[in-house]
Protein backbone atom coordinates (compact mmCIF):
# COMPACT_ATOMS: atom_id res chain seq x y z
CA UNK A 1 0.00 0.00 0.00
CA UNK A 2 1.12 3.53 -0.75
CA UNK A 3 -0.04 6.47 1.34
CA UNK A 4 -0.22 10.13 0.39
CA UNK A 5 -0.27 12.72 3.15
CA UNK A 6 -2.94 15.42 3.09
CA UNK A 7 -0.36 17.83 1.68
CA UNK A 8 0.53 15.40 -1.13
CA UNK A 9 -3.15 14.80 -1.95
CA UNK A 10 -3.66 18.57 -2.22
CA UNK A 11 -0.60 18.93 -4.47
CA UNK A 12 -1.77 16.12 -6.77
CA UNK A 13 -5.30 17.55 -6.95
CA UNK A 14 -3.84 20.95 -7.85
CA UNK A 15 -1.71 19.37 -10.58
CA UNK A 16 -4.72 17.47 -11.96
CA UNK A 17 -6.84 20.63 -11.98
CA UNK A 18 -4.13 22.49 -13.89
CA UNK A 19 -3.34 19.71 -16.35
CA UNK A 20 -5.56 21.05 -19.15
CA UNK A 21 -6.63 17.55 -20.10
CA UNK A 22 -8.48 14.65 -18.53
CA UNK A 23 -6.39 12.92 -15.86
CA UNK A 24 -7.34 9.64 -14.21
CA UNK A 25 -4.64 9.63 -11.53
CA UNK A 26 -1.00 9.56 -10.55
CA UNK A 27 1.45 6.91 -11.76
CA UNK A 28 4.33 6.13 -9.42
CA UNK A 29 7.14 3.84 -10.49
CA UNK A 30 10.72 2.90 -9.77
CA UNK A 31 13.43 2.86 -12.44
CA UNK A 32 17.12 2.01 -12.43
CA UNK A 33 19.21 5.15 -12.01
CA UNK A 34 19.87 7.98 -9.63
CA UNK A 35 22.81 8.26 -7.25
CA UNK A 36 21.66 5.38 -5.04
CA UNK A 37 20.73 2.86 -7.75
CA UNK A 38 16.95 3.28 -8.09
CA UNK A 39 14.92 6.42 -8.65
CA UNK A 40 11.31 7.42 -8.10
CA UNK A 41 9.29 8.51 -11.11
CA UNK A 42 5.88 10.17 -10.93
CA UNK A 43 3.48 11.58 -13.48
CA UNK A 44 -0.16 12.23 -14.20
CA UNK A 45 -1.83 9.74 -16.52
CA UNK A 46 -5.18 9.67 -18.29
CA UNK A 47 -5.66 5.91 -17.87
CA UNK A 48 -4.04 3.02 -16.02
CA UNK A 49 -2.15 0.24 -17.73
CA UNK A 50 -3.98 -3.11 -17.62
CA UNK A 51 -1.52 -4.64 -15.12
CA UNK A 52 -1.35 -1.66 -12.76
CA UNK A 53 -2.19 -1.98 -9.11
CA UNK A 54 -4.66 0.77 -8.24
CA UNK A 55 -4.83 2.49 -4.86
CA UNK A 56 -7.24 5.21 -3.81
CA UNK A 57 -6.02 7.79 -1.37
CA UNK A 58 -8.73 10.26 -0.37
CA UNK A 59 -10.17 10.27 -3.89
CA UNK A 60 -6.80 10.41 -5.68
CA UNK A 61 -6.09 7.29 -7.74
CA UNK A 62 -2.52 5.98 -7.62
CA UNK A 63 -1.31 3.56 -10.29
CA UNK A 64 1.71 1.36 -9.65
CA UNK A 65 3.12 -1.08 -12.18
CA UNK A 66 3.69 -4.65 -11.03
CA UNK A 67 7.50 -4.39 -11.17
CA UNK A 68 7.59 -1.35 -8.88
CA UNK A 69 5.14 -2.56 -6.26
CA UNK A 70 7.66 -4.47 -4.11
CA UNK A 71 9.96 -1.41 -4.01
CA UNK A 72 7.14 0.92 -2.98
CA UNK A 73 5.12 -1.17 -0.53
CA UNK A 74 4.50 0.84 2.62
CA UNK A 75 5.83 4.11 1.17
CA UNK A 76 4.47 7.37 2.55
CA UNK A 77 4.63 10.29 0.13
CA UNK A 78 4.50 13.86 1.39
CA UNK A 79 4.62 17.25 -0.31
CA UNK A 80 6.79 19.76 1.53
CA UNK A 81 7.44 23.45 1.07
CA UNK A 82 10.76 24.72 2.36
CA UNK A 83 13.33 27.45 1.94
CA UNK A 84 15.23 25.42 -0.64
CA UNK A 85 12.15 24.63 -2.71
CA UNK A 86 9.12 22.41 -2.66
CA UNK A 87 8.43 18.90 -3.81
CA UNK A 88 7.44 15.38 -3.00
CA UNK A 89 9.36 13.37 -0.40
CA UNK A 90 9.32 9.60 0.03
CA UNK A 91 9.43 7.74 3.34
CA UNK A 92 10.09 4.24 2.03
CA UNK A 93 10.55 1.34 4.47
CA UNK A 94 11.94 -0.80 1.61
CA UNK A 95 14.91 1.55 1.07
CA UNK A 96 18.16 0.42 2.66
CA UNK A 97 19.95 3.62 1.58
CA UNK A 98 19.06 6.88 -0.12
CA UNK A 99 20.78 9.85 -1.67
CA UNK A 100 20.83 13.29 -0.10
CA UNK A 101 18.25 14.70 -2.54
CA UNK A 102 15.73 11.99 -1.54
CA UNK A 103 14.83 11.14 -5.14
CA UNK A 104 16.76 7.88 -5.35
CA UNK A 105 17.34 4.90 -3.09
CA UNK A 106 18.99 1.52 -2.91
Amino acid sequence: MIQLTDSAVTAVRTAIAGAGQEVEGLRIMVEAGGCAGLKYMMGLVNEPDPNDHVFDNDGVKIFVEEGSLAYLDGTRIDFVIGLEGSGFTFDNPQAKSSCSCGKSFG
